[in-house]
Formats: C-alpha cells, sequence, structure tokens
C-alpha cells in the first residue's frame, strides 16, 4: 500500500517523538531535542508541530501556539515498551494526525509506520561497546538500533566521524546520512576572575582544578583520568584537584577501583549532578576541561569549554579532533602517562594555555543549534517531498 500525499500545500505538519522533554531532567537527547525543537518552532511558524510526549509534559516545551503537544501512553523507558510506544501507539496518532514527516531524535523510530522519517543516530556504542549497555537495554538495542538505521528514509547524525562509521558498519548509503554537529547553550560562558574565585572557594577549597563533565563510566575513561592525574601530583606536587561532575553510570567498578587506590584520592571530588548554572560556572573557572573518552558521537562538553575560553585536554580519538581542531591539547586515552604529561603542561605553561583559549575562540564560531535547527528542516523538508 502506498502512503497518499496528506499535504498538498507549503505547510508542513512535522511529528516529532519528544518524549526527552522531561522538566527539569533535560540531559543528552533532551537537551539536543529542546535547543533544535524551540529554534525550528520559532522559526516556522507556517508549520505545525505536533510533539509526542510519553507522559504528563511541562508547558514550557510548548514553544508556540503552532506546537500541539499530545501525550502517548505508556511511558517508554523499557524494551516492552518501546515497542508498544513506536510500533502500536505512534502509527495510531499518525493515522489520526496525518503529519507528512516524523522526526525522531534518539535513534528510535517506527518499523511499521509508513510516513516518512527523519532519524538522528548520535551514535553506535550499542553495537561497538555492547557491555557498557545496560543489561535491560542492551539485547534490545544490538537487535533493533540497525533495524531502525536502515527503516529511517534519511539520517541526521552529530559528526562526520559517526556519519562514516555508519555508512561502514551498517553498510548505509552515505547520500542517505547528513552530519548536523551539535550546537552550545548560552549559560556556557567566560567569567569574571573574582567569581572564579569564589567557585574555587564553593567546590574546591579555593584551589585551582580540572574538570570533567559527563557520565562516569568507563568508555569516558575516567579509570585512566584518574591514575593519569595521581601521576600527575606525585610528579608535580602541585595544588590542583580534579572534580567530576555526573552521575555514576553502568559498570562503575573500574572508575571506583582507581579512586580507592589513588594515592591522591582527598583531591579527587566526586560532585554527583550538578546544575546547569553550576555547571558552567564550574566550566568557566577550571584550570582545564579534561576529555579524554575513549569513543564520543560529538563531545559537547569540549565545545562548552571552548565557549568558556577554557583550555581543553582531549583524546586524540573519534570525533573529538572534529570538534576541537587545533584548540585542544590532545593525549593517547589510552596511555596514562600521556594524559598526565597533557596535565602538566596544561598546569605548567600558562601561555601555551591561553594560546589554546585563543584558538577556541575561532573554533567555536563553526557550531550553533541556529544553524544546526536550520540543516536539520532542511533537511525534513526534503523527506516530506517540500524540497
Amino acid at each position: 500500500m502506498v502512503l497518499e500525499k496528506w499535504c498538498c500545500c507549503d505547510n508542513m505538519r512535522i511529528a516529532v517523538n519528544a518524549r526527552f522533554l522531561l522538566p527539569g531532567r533535560l540531559e543528552g537527547f533532551g537537551w539536543y531535542t529542546h535547543e533544535i525543537m524551540r529554534r525550528m518552532v520559532l522559526s516556522h511558524p507556517e508549520d505545525t508541530f505536533i510533539f509526542l510526549f510519553d507522559r504528563a509534559y511541562d508547558p514550557d516545551f510548548v514553544y508556540a501556539s503552532n506546537v500541539k503537544p499530545i501525550v502517548v501512553s505508556p511511558q517508554a523507558r523499557h524494551p516492552i515498551l518501546f515497542r508498544i510506544w513506536f510500533e502500536w501507539m505512534l502509527p495510531r496518532v499518525f493515522r489520526r494526525e496525518r503529519p507528512e514527516v516524523f522526526f525522531s531524535p534518539d535513534s528510535m523510530c517506527s518499523l511499521g509506520s509508513e510516513v516518512p522519517t527523519v532519524m538522528t543516530c548520535h551514535d553506535l556504542v550499542p553495537l561497538h561497546f555492547p557491555e557498557q549497555i545496560a543489561t535491560r537495554h542492551r539485547a534490545f538495542l544490538l537487535r533493533f538500533l540497525p533495524r531502525y538505521i536502515r527503516r529511517a528514509d534519511h539520517l541526521l547524525t552529530v559528526s562526520e566521524y559517526v556519519r562514516q562509521d555508519i555508512a561502514q558498519t551498517c553498510q548505509i548509503d552515505e547520500a542517505k546520512i547528513t552530519a548536523v554537529h551539535n550546537g552550545c547553550r548560552s549559560i556556557f560562558k567566560p567569567v569574571q576572575d573574582i567569581e572564579k574565585q569564589q567557585v574555587m572557594v564553593q567546590f574546591s577549597d579555593g584551589k585551582p582544578y580540572f574538570f570533567y563533565t559527563g557520565a562516569i563510566h568507563p568508555r569516558k575513561n575516567i579509570h585512566r583520568l584518574i591514575r593519569a592525574f595521581d601521576a600527575f601530583k606525585n610528579k608535580t606536587g602541585a595544588p590542583v584537584l580534579l572534580l567530576l561532575a555526573g552521575r555514576f553510570a553502568w559498570q562503575t567498578g573500574e572508575v571506583r577501583q582507581a579512586y580507592e587506590q589513588a594515592r591522591h584520592r582527598a583531591d579527587i571530588r566526586f560532585l554527583g549532578y550538578v546544575e546547569e548554572t553550576d555547571l558552567a560556572r564550574l566550566m568557566a573557572s577550571a584550570l582545564a576541561m579534561t576529555y579524554v573518552s575513549l569513543s564520543e558521537g560529538f563531545g559537547l562538553p569540549i565545545l562548552e569549554a571552548m565557549y568558556c575560553d577554557t583550555p581543553v585536554l582531549a583524546a586524540n580519538a573519534s570525533c573529538l579532533p572534529e570538534v576541537a581542531g587545533d584548540a585542544a591539547l590532545y593525549a593517547d586515552p589510552l596511555s596514562e602517562n600521556s594524559i598526565a604529561e597533557g596535565l602538566e603542561k596544561l598546569y605548567a605553561d600558562p601561555a601555551f594555555a591561553l594560546d589554546l583559549v585563543e584558538k577556541g575562540r575561532l573554533q567555536r564560531t563553526k557550531f550553533s543549534w541556529d544553524k544546526a535547527a536550520e540543516q536539520t528542516y532542511q533537511c525534513l523538508k526534503q523527506t516530506a517531498g517540500h524540497a
């Protein structure tokens, strides 16, 4: 059965998977959805956006009068419920609401629906590192992520690195995949020296600190970062702390072990989840931001650091050089010595660190949410047949 054209006018009806727009709990997919869709809705008042939530929604996410919010049960946070929500409930809504295109920003879509679909796949971590995915989701993602990728009429990714990875790993035509880089939230910006001192008093006993933000997880290479920091302290005796902001994720035994064995663990602090305002202040006040992850789809904290005029120590791996360009000091993520040497360089050579900041001011101009939202809109428009 061929899906009939539901609209012949220039205005579009766009259905959006909005289930990660959670009040007070925006992370990863949620921030991505928020930043893209808020701009798209406000820039295109001629279109109707059908936001599909899986629970009661915050009116703040209804960005304008051209958004039609719909709550679709059940709450989809488990593989069985994923199937029900995407395969049974969404097609019902589509038949009633008659969207011309469906945008799903969280690497899942409806296999059974005939609505033209644009899906963002942020990375292939479930395929490359299945052991690092929570058990209850692992089998589902290994089975269905490749099927979602093949089903989507067009794929968006957040870096050229992931674009090529998807094409090669899943045998997808590169013409079907568009790299649309992330942007940076406006809350990340430089702060005055007096505020930096206040942040250090609040979080690091008034001492300078290296900073990390993200999940506390082996894939993020936190265990090697901790051991490298310990080696840096052993060699230099510098009065510097390591602050790590983020929730403990799946399988953190290596991280805990590295911390418990660290000679200088008193100078390593796990801050847990940090509110956005404090997170931005911590980033802007850091001696340097460390991001030596083994694999990333984009590495947003690097861009946030550049917007804060904070020097960056990054892994020379996956997409991170694509994002940081020449505005970071790179380390081999598998070498604790390399990471420790990077920490020492940024601590001992302020002129070098300042040069990285200057390069970061230029590099960061390549990325913006405004640009990302418009690129995404054009993909939706083409997929809906409005190009």
